[in-house]
């Protein structure tokens, strides 16, 4: 227990620190408060959402509404089904984030232990875990994902975890070299000298060192995940009861309006490229950390 309460004081200590960098950084800045407006808008989705988003609505003359563009009775207009765009704009935003936040953190967590053992260990450990990580990457999401839903169906679940099986790859191989590098300093070797177990070592006394690059990768996991779920999903393989922007991005082209329902496709495609572009800001402020010579430029 003791150890426990110490990395998780460590943790808390780092996660402070990565609040100040975030701050220190203009595009980083703008980039989280660009996540937390939408992870509000996750969060308070049921009372933002004016409608049901599956619902079949009605206009003020009480013919339905299909394919109706913005006005003051539907704000961001309306799909060929008759159902509210803003409404399933709003609910698709809790699901990709949860996908997202799911997806990033799971991979993190993966791809952070296997580079922090892998690295501290060296030897055999480190031959096996970087073979098996070099087998990932050589499989392909897509294919990968279109194996499993052939295997399981369309499920909200399988997609994040076709998500989370390729994307740890990257940050383990990151995580690791940095390892490496660490794992011979001279407070890691004070500490073997006071008899700390590995564990403690690792989590410790490495791991609050290479947070920003942690923090970084998670960025650039949860960015990757809801491009990685808009693509799935616009393709036809999402989960069909869930809905996400890429699934509203697939209704519309099943629908056959992509030309000239305007209103239908821009929030979904414009709200993945904000999100993305955001945790991408919020990245850079991590990599200047992480690498202190972009400060110089």
């Amino acid at each position: 227990m003791r150890a426990i309460r110490g990395v998780l004081k460590a943790l808390g200590r780092g996660l402070l620190d990565q609040l100040r960098i975030i701050g220190a950084s203009p595009l980083g800045t703008v980039g989280a408060l660009i996540v937390l407006m939408f992870a509000l808008v996750a969060i308070f989705a049921p009372v933002i959402a004016p409608h049901d988003p599956w619902d079949m609505l009605r206009g003020a003359d009480g013919r339905i509404a299909m394919n109706r563009p913005p006005s003051d009775e539907f704000l961001l207009g309306t799909t060929k089904m008759a159902r509210d765009v803003f409404s399933q704009l709003v609910w698709a935003t809790q699901t990709t984030m949860i996908i997202g936040l799911v997806s990033g953190a799971i991979s993190i967590l993966i791809g952070a232990n296997i580079g922090l053992i892998a690295g501290y260990y060296g030897g055999r450990i480190d031959e096996i875990l970087m073979r098996f990580t070099d087998i990932v990457y050589g499989m392909p999401f897509l294919p990968f994902i279109i194996v499993l839903i052939a295997l399981f169906g369309r499920s909200f679940w399988f997609v994040i975890l076709a998500i989370v099986l390729i994307i740890w790859r990257s940050s383990a191989r990151v995580i690791r070299a940095q390892t490496l590098a660490l794992r011979h300093r001279q407070f890691v070797l004070a500490a073997k000298a006071r008899g700390c177990s590995d564990l403690r070592i690792i989590y410790r006394h490495i791991m609050p060192n290479i947070m920003p690059l942690l923090l970084l990768y998670t960025a650039f996991n949860i960015a990757w995940s809801v491009i990685a779920e808009a693509g799935a999903s616009f393709l036809g393989f999402g989960d069909p009861n869930a809905l996400t922007w890429g699934g509203m991005l697939y209704d519309l082209w099943i629908s056959g309006r992509l030309r000239t329902a305007w209103w239908w496709f821009a929030p979904p495609a414009i709200c993945i490229v904000l999100l993305v572009c955001a945790l991408v800001f919020v990245s850079r402020a991590y990599e200047e950390v992480a690498n202190p010579r972009l400060r110089q430029r």
